[in-house]
Order: structure tokens, then C-alpha cells, then sequence
């Protein structure tokens, strides 16, 4: 059995300097391949220098609304034509934090980067939280038709049917095993098998049963027993199509 988490932040300062253990401790668990998400200039280049040393690490590359300001676009675009690359992301809208951007920047930053990764023909990685219907409407004005990645996903059956309706595949981290999420787990049941991704997150949103501990990679086995324990399959047949399904969207079968 071979799982790939679809986003995990290796390039993360809890697990800096120490990949080879961490890398070592998902293989434990049957975690094998990863795709490591950047957000702002410092998490995009060591998202890279992963992906170089590791040919089971997969750079996506981006600028996380929180660091809107921040946005340096000349060296995405340089950074995007790098072979390690296979995404833009994370990419998005966040309205939760007062301190975030203003929705009108945030925008403006996420449609630029849309366009982008239809320039340079990349699937994206979608973070959004407290925005699904502005997501929603920018996607539907630049969609990007390379593959689009609903990362955590975390809302309720309406909006996964408006996401899916638009082509979407739907990643779930380990809120999908909390206890205090039913909603999540209703999506995770009525996704398409071939639409579903699993993922970390990691350091954040750590599943159960480890909940209060720092999330790792590895952990993506319990994010997959957890989706298959709620659609009432094995945890096998899930790590199975979410490989190849995270093979797809990111191309990954094109590049070997």
C-alpha cells in the first residue's frame, strides 16, 4: 500500500533541518510520496530545495492570501518554470484573520494567480476559509484548466456540489476525523472516488488519534482510515485512488 499526501508543509520551520527522519517516519506508515506547499517567498524556496534532494517531494508554488503585501510576481514566474514544480498554490481567499489583506487584494491576487497557472498550464491549490462564495465566483472567471485542488476541504454538501459541478477534486486533512465535524465527513462520503484527495496540512490539523500532538506526514493514514471508515471502505481501496488520483492532478504521471 503506497499513500501520497497532497499538502504538507515540510518546508515548515517545526520540520526544517530534520526531513529525513520525518520522511523516514511516513515511509514507517506506508506515506511515501508528497507534495509540499508553499505560501510566501521563504516556504516557496524551501519547497523547492525539497523537491530537488527528494525526487518523492513535489514543489507547489504560491503566495497564501495572508501574504498578499508581500507578493513578488517575478520570481513566481521564474520559480514556476522550474522542473520540481507541479502546482501553484496555495492560492486563495481567507476572510477569518481581521489581519489578513482586504478582500479586494486578496481577490486581485488570486485571479493573478489563476492566470498564471493557465500560462504556464499548472494545476492550483485552493485554500479558502470564510469564502467559499467569493472563491466560487473568481474561480469561475479564471478557471484554470490544468486541475484544481480544493485543499481541507471543510464545508457542507452544497457548496462540495457547486465545486465539483465546476471540475474540482476535494482534499480532506484530518478534520475529517474530528469529532465535531459531521459535515466534513457527509462531504467526504459524497465525493467522487475519482475527485478525492487526502492530505495533512501538516503541522496543522492533526487527525485522530493523535489530536494534541504536532501533525506530520505520516499522519496521512489516519486522515485516509478516517475517510474510509466514514464512505465504509477499506483503507486500502482509498489509499489506492487517492494515489492515483493525486498522480493526476498533478501530472505526475506525465513527468516520469
Amino acid at each position: 500500500m503506497k499513500i501520497f499526501d497532497a499538502h504538507t508543509h515540510l518546508n515548515d520551520d517545526p520540520f526544517w533541518g530534520q526531513t529525513a527522519s520525518y520522511l523516514q517516519r511516513a515511509q514507517d506508515l506506508d506515506v511515501v510520496e508528497m507534495a509540499i506547499i508553499g505560501s510566501n517567498q521563504q516556504f516557496n524556496e524551501r519547497a523547492l530545495t525539497l523537491a530537488h534532494d527528494y525526487p518523492q517531494l513535489h514543489a507547489v508554488i504560491g503566495w497564501h492570501p495572508e501574504f498578499a503585501a508581500e507578493y513578488d510576481e517575478d520570481l513566481l514566474v521564474q520559480q514556476l518554470q522550474q522542473p520540481q514544480v507541479v502546482a501553484v498554490g496555495e492560492i486563495g481567499l481567507d476572510y477569518h484573520w481581521p489581519q489578513n489583506p482586504q478582500p479586494a487584494q486578496q481577490q486581485q491576487l488570486f485571479a493573478r494567480q489563476l492566470d498564471l497557472a493557465e500560462q504556464y498550464q499548472l494545476p492550483v491549490n485552493i485554500h479558502t476559509r470564510d469564502a467559499f462564495a467569493d472563491t466560487y465566483e473568481v474561480l469561475r472567471a479564471h478557471w484554470p484548466h490544468f486541475g484544481v485542488i480544493m485543499h481541507s476541504f471543510n464545508g457542507p454538501l452544497d457548496w462540495l456540489e457547486k465545486f465539483l459541478a465546476l471540475g474540482c477534486y476535494i482534499s480532506f486533512s484530518g478534520v475529517v476525523s474530528f469529532k465535531n465535524a459531521p459535515e466534513v465527513r457527509v462531504a467526504a462520503q459524497n465525493t467522487p472516488a475519482e475527485r478525492l484527495l487526502v492530505e495533512t496540512d501538516a503541522p496543522y490539523l492533526t487527525p485522530e488519534p493523535h489530536r494534541g500532538e504536532q501533525n506530520e506526514p505520516g499522519f496521512t493514514r489516519f486522515v485516509a482510515a478516517a475517510v474510509a471508515k466514514c464512505r465504509q471502505e477499506t483503507l486500502e481501496q482509498v489509499a489506492n485512488y487517492t494515489w492515483q488520483n493525486a498522480h493526476e492532478v498533478y501530472r505526475l504521471n506525465e513527468k516520469n
